[in-house]
């Protein structure tokens, strides 16, 4: 069959999720979220990739879009993750008709959310864009690449929630399959529309329109084929507001986090620019290089959620205390090494990207102060996701709002007035610092205190 069955009835899963080894489950459903992550990070790394080749402006550009592309993750994002969430726990709960009314409303909500960012994102493009952080030189570029990224906003808004469906009943390779073939078709098409069709910038954000569509199209298909234990239908719709708040206050955390991102790449493009488009280039790819690895972190956070959740809804302690430590051990090793490879090989990865030797300068130092707190990031990120996943809002969302909102908002503010383009360069790294720090008492009060909640439901 096209799309084999992993799981046949919600029995199975629920055993599945409950009894299966924590290591061997963590690990099935973290290695297809790991490459989920990557492919996502593709989709603008590979633009940045090809679009580095034209001009530093245009490779600024994609830094400043990324900023819309944060507005859509956040919104879409929050959905998708609030209805995933609460989808597991449904699950771990056995409340099955609940995990079906979440799944449809949020798919619903999602379409509708990234309509009205394509409507209002082309009627106030070329301002937004100045907000942003574009320069004079970068606007022409950055208008045209955000064109084709804010058609796309209906499809990637969707496919956020097909995604997370899967991945909360513990099916994240059928969700992967989606996600890998619009990353390697967007591979494909970013050379052929940029210079074979001399299209230019628009050429890359085309491509990724059309990825993320077919990325859109397999993920339906998924679900619509019988083989996902969730079933989309327009009469599990919900017509109570209450419904929507609650997925909407479960995916707060991820709204803060994408939409402090869009704010912190903005504050940061504008500080960069000081400095031209050469610092703005180099910002760009090093966050770029930055955000692979912490991506990585977020799948292997996102392969530990669905049991988290499963098991707290299930009330068993030990395997949600279980999936957290080992998520841990292994984001953390992970992170060391790929820190200690980017460290020694700055130059040669920016290099990659782009020739300039400024550029190159510029990125390879603002990577090595990355690379120092990198080993950090894995205890933070999924203390954050631990808190968000098990229904606790309030304390999820601070976290999630500290890396880019909290602490680098002043510090982007304050370091560069007094250190310059080093300030620009170390104003990231100085927040992930802060948050790990900040993390550490919140990982002590849940596992001393909301733990004990297990069973009874989300804290909401």
């Amino acid at each position: 069959m096209l799309f084999p069955r992993t799981s046949h009835t919600a029995a199975e899963q629920h055993a599945k999720m409950t009894e299966t080894p924590i290591p061997k489950l963590v690990t099935s459903l973290a290695v297809p979220t790991v490459l989920a992550q990557l492919i996502t990070v593709v989709y603008n790394t590979a633009d940045t990739y090809f679009v580095s080749h034209i001009n530093e402006s245009a490779s600024g550009a994609v830094g400043v879009s990324f900023s819309l592309m944060a507005i859509i993750q956040a919104l879409a994002g929050g959905i998708g993750m609030g209805g995933g969430n609460l989808i597991s726990i449904y699950l771990g709960a056995k409340k099955d008709e609940d995990a079906k009314r979440t799944a449809s409303s949020s798919f619903f909500a999602s379409l509708l959310a990234g309509v009205l960012i394509l409507v209002f994102g082309l009627i106030f493009l070329s301002p937004m864009m100045r907000l942003f952080g574009a320069t004079e030189t970068i606007l022409p570029y950055a208008v045209s690449y955000s064109r084709f990224i804010l058609f796309s906003a209906p499809f990637f808004s969707t496919s956020f929630i097909l995604n997370n469906i899967l991945r909360s009943e513990g099916e994240a390779t059928l969700s992967t399959v989606g996600l890998c073939a619009g990353g390697l078709l967007n591979i494909l098409l970013d050379p052929l529309f940029i210079y074979t069709f001399d299209m230019g910038i628009a050429g890359a954000s085309l491509a990724t329109m059309i990825s993320q569509t077919v990325s859109f199209l397999i993920l339906i298909a998924f679900l619509c084929s019988g083989r996902s234990v969730i079933r989309l239908h327009p009469r599990f719709i919900s017509k109570n507001l209450r419904d929507y708040l609650l997925i909407l206050k479960v995916g707060f955390p991820t709204i803060c986090r994408q939409g402090m991102a869009s704010l912190s790449t903005s504050l940061l493009n504008t500080a960069a620019g000081r400095y031209g488009d050469a610092a703005v280039a180099a910002v760009t790819i090093a966050n770029k290089i930055y955000m692979l690895v912490r991506n990585l972190i977020i799948g292997i956070g996102q392969g530990f959620q669905p049991v988290a959740g499963y098991n707290f809804g299930a009330g068993i302690r030990k395997r949600v205390k279980s999936s957290f430590a080992f998520s841990c051990l292994c984001g953390t090793i992970l992170t060391t090494v790929l820190g200690a490879l980017i460290f020694w090989k700055a130059e040669t990865v920016m290099n990659w990207f782009i020739s300039v030797p400024e550029v190159i300068e510029i990125g390879a130092f603002a990577l090595r102060i990355a690379c120092a707190v990198m080993p950090l990031l894995a205890f933070s990120t999924f203390v954050n996701q631990l808190y968000q996943c098990l229904g606790f809002p309030v304390i999820a969302a601070i976290l999630a709002s500290c890396r880019q909102g909290i602490f680098f908002v002043p510090l982007i503010l304050i370091l560069p007035a007094h250190l310059g383009l080093t300030g620009i360069q170390a104003t990231q790294p100085g927040a992930d610092l802060l948050t790990f720090l900040l993390s550490i008492p919140f990982a002590v009060l849940f596992f001393r205190k909301f733990l004990k909640r297990a069973g009874n439901g989300p804290d909401l």
